[in-house]
């Protein structure tokens, strides 16, 4: 087995054992406070992406996109949701590697962003629920997942690249691309 496949299979087996927030774990009205998104819609639009998605406790679902795993949690009561894809250990980040996701999180990862939490360095995707529309959602998944995908590398979340900072990197649109036309399967 590959290095790279052995760091997934970790990461997917750390991601799937965290518990769940509070948020996620509590029943929840179907829809947000606002007219958007509801939590069906996300659902669909889940499973249009990945037909084997897991719906976990409460509003929060675990799936996979481009081999990697990706968590969505809803709270529509609070009117947020968050897609978090598990990229390195925390610790074992240098100081060069932390600079670089910053100056990244500035022009490059544009609307997804590069965190750390629970001793992991992640991408994320963070939006209100109300105002998410299909669009937004996929191109959110794919932008958490470009953003791991490009981690060491271009540290490009495959959207615009905002500028002006210090990230130079190729563009990757294509997979926002292929996760937008899902849309289309519902």
């Amino acid at each position: 087995m590959g290095y790279r496949k052995a760091v997934l299979i970790f990461f997917a087996a750390v991601l799937w054992s965290l518990p769940l927030p509070a948020a996620a774990q509590s029943e929840t009205p179907e829809t947000s406070p606002e007219t958007g998104m509801t939590i069906e819609r996300l659902t669909r639009l889940i499973e249009a992406v990945d037909a084997e998605a897991e719906r976990l406790g409460g509003d929060a679902w675990r799936f996979t996109v481009a081999e990697l795993p990706v968590t969505v949690i809803a709270d529509a009561t609070h009117d947020r949701m968050r897609i978090i894809v598990p990229i390195a250990e925390a610790e074992k980040l240098d100081r060069e590697i932390l600079v670089r996701v910053m100056q990244a999180n500035f022009d490059t990862a544009l609307d997804a962003r590069y965190s750390i939490a629970r001793g992991l360095l992640w991408s994320a995707f963070v939006h209100p629920l109300g105002s998410l529309s299909d669009d937004d959602f996929l191109s959110g998944i794919g932008q958490t997942v470009n953003l791991a995908r490009t981690f060491g590398t271009t540290f490009f979340s495959g959207a615009l690249s905002f500028g002006g900072g210090d990230s130079r990197g190729l563009l990757e649109r294509e997979l926002i691309e292929e996760l937008l036309k899902k849309k289309q399967d519902i």
